[in-house]
């Protein structure tokens, strides 16, 4: 499996992890995302996403004027979003215990 399949189920995750700490530009966020690991990430990805999740009413959008070039739409977290997230990120540890497990299943029978 591609790490760019598993990664499209969970960028609505990674996206909204990463504002919830502080607002971020467009550029900005897929520069924080890409220094996390998630090298793969191309620009379209992240806006799709971050259009989907406004319309969605998980993030807001502002524009800001920036003194070097045009201006920036930032990006924040809305109260929907924070409770989505958190519903995410508990389905998303149970998840990631169950394939782990799984995994080390695999492993302890692959060293016998």
């Amino acid at each position: 499996m591609r790490s760019s399949q598993l990664l499209k189920g969970v960028l609505d995750i990674a996206v909204m992890a990463a504002l919830s700490r502080r607002e971020l530009y467009g550029l900005e966020l897929l520069e924080r995302l890409r220094a996390e690991g998630l090298t793969p990430l191309g620009d379209p990805s992240v806006y799709g996403v971050l259009r989907r999740l406004e319309q969605d009413g998980l993030v807001t959008a502002r524009l800001e004027p920036s003194a070097s070039g045009p201006a920036r739409k930032y990006y924040s977290i809305t109260p929907k979003g924070r409770a989505d997230l958190d519903a995410a990120d508990a389905e998303w540890s149970r998840l990631a215990r169950v394939v782990n497990r799984l995994l080390e299943m695999r492993n302890e029978r692959e060293q016998r």
